[in-house]
């Protein structure tokens, strides 16, 4: 073994000692009593060197195998009891090192070891030494990796001066401090060494030291005077002693503008900023260097301040919607805020003078404060000039005219179709003839919402396009505008209407569709609720889609794959304002399924759920329309019936009255023949009495022998001015008499121009005819065989003539027409035959012979 010294300041002249003594040593004496033995322990070495490991076993029959961080590694056998292996390029794993272990395929010995791998200790970077007040210099640089470990600390750097032979040992790694001489040294050289346990670095700087000056920030930065358009700014610098001049640099931030000026310094710094806005903030920094001899700037000093506030520069930009209400005009006045540049400082609040043109010296004032930006205004139909003005603490805003008109004069305009863009709407209008002094554009940024969110864009005369952009456009909404010119007289008048998509997207949705007049052959689709202006995009018209399972497509339509690979036929309706859609061409009894959508240039509506509908066969609509009217009539006919069954039964068949339960029975007591029996006469004045004789016999049927014609019996009048035809037809009934069936007619009885007046007294008194009546019935009673008697009843009909019925009148009208039944009266058939005395009692009738008639 042998030595030399390692010295810095001279490392060529190293020397070396001369060589100790050999030394033998026995290695397995030197071991102790352990199996296995690894080797070497805590060895330090840089990133990338080799390394050498090995082990020693005292059995060489042992299977001995090593591991680097649990891999197995290759070695060389030296001896049947020692292995080496060898590490080439070894990487840093980690701080406390690397592990290395061996053990014996019995697992009955381990042994291990750790490699300490540090990374390469590198050069210092980026040194440099500067001052600030040339009394302390400071050095900096740029250590690179750390090369600590948890067996080595940190490398150390040293900070050496060759002119003046000074050290000093640095305590940071990064930076480190040193004091001028007092002499006033200026030229300084420094080595700066970096060093470890395995290696050493350095650097060289030679510099003059008034050319390493780093200026302090300023400080005590103040500003004076400052008005609405000016402001003086001052500040203070750090002195760098006798004979330096400072030059310092002032910026000036304010609404998006900056502005930069030089000023030289000794101690103290001013500047004065002109042309600054009114109620502004301002944002202003300063930072200096060494004149003389630049190096670097100092650090910025950073301050604001506010300008004063001044009267508003500009009109409010004012616009007005107008809509009609029961003969009066409401009025929505918008104003936009004025811009912090025009406004020249808080706004307060905002006049509004309303001037009626028709009657000048009617006038309203309103005040709105702000931040409002809008009012609601009532007016007649008269003409008004409306002045707003902006106001904040220090003035008033030039005003803001618009004119309301009370005949609006809005002509109907078409509307056009535009396209919009990602960068808005390019719209363009027809230049007026006229003497235009401008321009609006009108649109509502949320066209769809509760609230239109009203937007206008003004231009000049001499504009006729311009381009409409918003944050507020969406695709798939309808966008409106309305592009009116403003005259001199300042009355704006809506010159066109234009409407468009920002971006068209697909119907977002189908109608409803409502099925109507369906038939075996054909049936009718209808969405007339379905409204075009609410879609994503422009409708261009409809398609049917009719699925069924012929699959059979008829002329008009043609076939089309759906996404589900069904086929199906596909109408195409062009006209997007036609609602309804006839299907026809249909087979009766068959299932079909179909799906409107509408279409636009950009795709059609969803594919959603078809609607089913099956078609009736061919005969059910004609049944349908037979039936349904004959069970109308029917029922009908029903109600009606119902409602007037007592109307009918009285005009068709009325009620018979029973003669068995008159009141005549009273009067007459039969003893042979109990029912025969006669109405009481004075229940009822009779106008006929149809006597009906038949002949003693054997008795025939009506089929085999004539009937006998029926004789009348008529009560005469007791006027004796009083001629002509009887007051009234009679007719038979019947109902009680079958041997009378053949007397189908009775005609007008002829009456006696005078009467005797014997007969006339009669024919007053209704109990002498009763009487009579009696008499000839009694005395007849035993004549008429038993059996042989039947009673037939003559209807009475109503008489026109007026008055009491026992009294005639004196001047009777021409006969008419009953039309009601009267009371009627029975009498046996045996009272007709006449008596054969002439002086009868009953000499106030009349019988009249078959074919006997007066003229």
């Amino acid at each position: 073994m042998r030595s030399a010294e390692d010295d810095a300041k001279t490392p060529e002249q190293s020397f070396w000692s001369n060589w100790s003594s050999w030394e033998e040593v026995d290695v397995q004496n030197s071991l102790g009593h352990d199996p296995l033995f690894v080797f070497p322990k805590d060895k330090l070495v840089e990133e990338g060197s080799n390394v050498t490991i090995c082990y020693v076993s005292r059995s060489p029959q042992s299977n001995i195998s090593c591991y680097l961080e649990g891999v197995q590694m290759q070695g060389e056998q030296l001896e049947p009891n020692v292995t080496v292996f060898n590490l080439n390029h070894v990487a840093f794993i980690r701080e406390t090192g690397t592990n290395i272990y061996c053990k014996g395929d019995q697992g009955d010995s381990i042994k291990g070891i750790v490699l300490f791998v540090s990374k390469v200790l590198e050069e210092p970077k980026e040194f440099s030494c500067e001052t600030q007040d040339l009394t302390t210099l400071n050095c900096t640089w740029d250590p690179g990796s750390d090369t600590g470990l948890l067996k080595q600390l940190s490398q150390s750097y040293t900070l050496f001066e060759s002119f003046s032979g000074k050290k000093t040992l640095c305590k940071h790694k990064s930076w480190c401090s040193w004091e001028v001489a007092p002499e006033s040294q200026e030229m300084y050289n420094f080595t700066l060494t970096a060093e470890n346990y395995l290696r050493k670095r350095s650097v060289h700087l030679l510099f003059n030291l008034t050319h390493r000056v780093h200026p302090m920030a300023p400080f005590s930065v103040l500003f004076t005077d400052v008005s609405t358009t000016n402001a003086t700014m001052t500040w203070k610098v750090h002195s760098t002693g006798n004979y330096y001049t400072l030059l310092c640099q002032v910026k000036l931030y304010g609404e998006g503008e900056v502005t930069q000026h030089n000023v030289s310094v000794e101690v103290d710094g001013e500047q004065l900023f002109s042309g600054l806005e009114p109620d502004t903030e301002y944002r202003a920094q300063v930072r200096c260097a060494n004149a003389n001899h630049f190096w670097k700037w100092s650090e910025w000093t950073h301050q604001n301040f506010t300008t004063a506030e001044a009267a508003p520069s500009e009109a409010p930009d004012v616009w007005r919607n107008v809509k009609s209400v029961q003969g009066h005009s409401v009025v929505t006045l918008f104003w936009k805020p004025l811009s912090k540049l025009q406004a020249n400082g808080k706004i307060l609040f905002y006049n509004i003078v309303i001037e009626n043109l028709d009657r000048s010296s009617s006038s309203k004032f309103l005040s709105i404060p702000a931040p409002a930006n809008g009012t609601e205004l009532n007016l007649d139909q008269c003409s008004y000039q409306i002045h707003v003005t902006a106001h904040n603490s220090v003035g008033t805003s030039p005003a803001s005219v618009i004119i309301v008109s009370g005949d609006p004069g809005n002509k109907e305009v078409e509307e056009e179709r535009v396209k919009g863009t990602e960068d808005g709407f390019s719209l363009s209008w027809k230049p007026q003839p006229g003497n235009v002094t401008g321009y609006i554009v009108e649109w509502c940024d949320r066209p769809r919402g509760p609230l239109c969110d009203l937007q206008w864009k003004s231009v000049g005369p001499t504009t006729t396009s311009t381009v409409v952009s918003s944050d507020a456009f969406r695709p798939g909404v309808q966008y409106n505008f309305r592009i009116y010119g403003i005259s001199t007289e300042r009355v704006p008048y809506l010159l066109e209407k234009k409407t468009g998509y920002s971006q068209e997207l697909a119907p977002s949705d189908n109608p409803q569709v409502v099925m109507s007049n369906l038939t075996s052959r054909s049936f009718t689709l209808s969405w007339k609720d379905y409204s075009i202006e609410s879609q994503p995009s422009f409708i261009q018209g409809y398609h049917v889609y009719l699925k069924s399972k012929a699959g059979q497509c008829h002329s008009g339509s043609e076939k089309a794959v759906l996404s589900d690979d069904a086929v199906c036929c596909k109408y195409k309706i062009d006209n997007p304002k036609q609602k309804t859609f006839v299907v026809e061409n249909l087979q009766p009894e068959s299932f079909y399924e179909f799906l409107v959508t509408p279409y636009s240039s950009v795709g059609e509506g969803p594919h959603g759920a078809f609607t089913k509908v099956t078609t009736p066969d061919e005969y059910s609509p004609i049944l349908i329309r037979v039936i349904l009217p004959m069970v109308f009539c029917i029922l009908l006919i029903m109600i009606i019936c119902y409602l007037k069954s007592q109307w009918m039964k009285e005009k068709c068949y009325p009620d018979i009255p029973d003669p068995y339960k008159s009141s005549v029975l009273s009067l007459i007591k039969s003893k042979e023949n109990p029912r025969l029996t006669i109405m009481n006469i004075k229940d009822c004045v009779p106008d006929s009495i149809e006597v009906l004789n038949k002949q003693e016999g054997t008795r025939k049927s009506l089929t085999e022998t004539e009937s006998s014609k029926p004789t009348y019996l008529y009560l005469l009048p007791t006027e004796e001015s009083y001629s002509g035809p009887g007051p009234c037809i009679c007719f038979e009934n019947f109902t009680y008499n079958q041997a009378a069936s053949d007397s189908a007619s009775c005609g007008h009885v002829p009456v006696a121009p005078k009467a005797p007046p014997s007969q006339l007294a009669l024919l007053t008194s209704p109990e002498n005819l009763l009487k009579a009546l009696e008499e000839n019935y009694m005395n007849s009673l035993g004549e008429i065989p038993a059996g042989e008697t039947s009673l037939n009843y003559v209807s009475q009909l109503a008489s026109a003539m007026t008055g009491d019925k026992f009294s005639l009148p004196t001047n009777p009208p021409e006969p008419a027409l009953c039309s009601e039944y009267k009371m009627q009266m029975a009498i046996p058939l045996g009272l007709a035959s006449p008596p054969s005395s002439g002086s009868s009692s009953l000499s106030s009738f009349t019988l009249l012979d078959e074919g006997e008639h007066y003229h």
